[in-house]
């Protein structure tokens, strides 16, 4: 079976992609940035696509050879699933339409319950007693698809978004090897309609980091861990037109035991 692999350099990411080869499924294209920085090599998709020899393209030269006009010897034909996982751009009609079986975003949160960005970050905010990750057929809006597996777990009174990462992660790269070997398998795909849910836009994401000068303290503490993420901005203010993040007691007590931990001490 073929299966064209979609994705942002993440460990789940790298796993995901290093199962499907290693599972039998012929990857005849993968779609991930091009190399960054912060990302370290278990991290790296494109590290695990040049170990198997398999092709790096763009998504406009997916686009374009469906249109029969892309690079030379790129063929996407019998191709049973296009799998988005993280991938960080909308997918449109004639990419939705390739697969088979269809095309299948793994989405870190749970749906419809938060689509769009910053799901960590909201459930933290929120105060939610649970959070999940979620697989899905990709339709023309985003994160709209029928659902073919939602997964939940309870979310931790001291939880941070990097922590929710790791744990979600975890969770969303154990539904990848469900889903895609069922699809080995020969099985029939659950689908499931979402309904009516909530979309989390970039501006809304941005307004929510904002420390404001009616945050209680309860509010506070939760604004710092829903957007812990470094090295990215954290809760925020806003002084002499720089952005600077706010960190409680908490964590920084936090910080100082990862340090300790991992030998980083004077």
């Amino acid at each position: 079976m073929r299966a064209v692999f979609m994705g942002k350099h993440k460990r789940s990411a790298a796993r995901a992609l290093e199962h499907l080869v290693q599972s039998g499924w012929e990857v005849p294209a993968v779609v991930c940035p091009a190399e960054d920085a912060l990302a370290v090599e278990s991290q790296r998709v494109d590290l695990v696509a040049e170990r198997h020899g398999l092709r790096m393209v763009s998504d406009d030269d997916l686009y374009a050879a469906l249109e029969g006009d892309g690079p030379q010897g790129l063929e996407l034909g019998d191709v049973e699933l296009v799998v988005s996982f993280l991938f960080w751009k909308k997918l449109l009609p004639p990419l939705i339409r390739l697969g088979r079986v269809g095309a299948l975003n793994f989405h870190p949160a749970p749906l419809p319950d938060l689509r769009g960005l910053g799901g960590f970050n909201v459930a933290i905010l929120e105060a939610r007693q649970e959070f999940g990750v979620s697989c899905h057929f990709v339709d023309t809006a985003y994160d709209t698809g029928d659902l073919v597996e939602v997964e939940r777990f309870p979310l931790e009174p001291d939880e941070s978004a990097w922590s929710l990462d790791v744990k979600s992660q975890e969770r969303l790269f154990g539904m990848f090897t469900r889903v895609t070997d069922a699809v080995l398998r020969g099985e029939e795909l659950p689908r499931e309609p979402q309904g009516e849910g909530r979309y989390v836009t970039r501006e809304e994401f941005t307004e929510l980091r904002r420390v404001r000068e009616d945050d209680t303290p309860e509010t506070l503490e939760r604004r710092v861990r829903a957007f812990w993420y470094p090295p990215y901005d954290g809760a925020a203010i806003e002084r002499g037109g720089e952005t600077l993040t706010v960190v409680d007691r908490a964590m920084l007590e936090r910080m100082g035991r990862q340090l300790r931990s991992s030998g980083r001490v004077p």
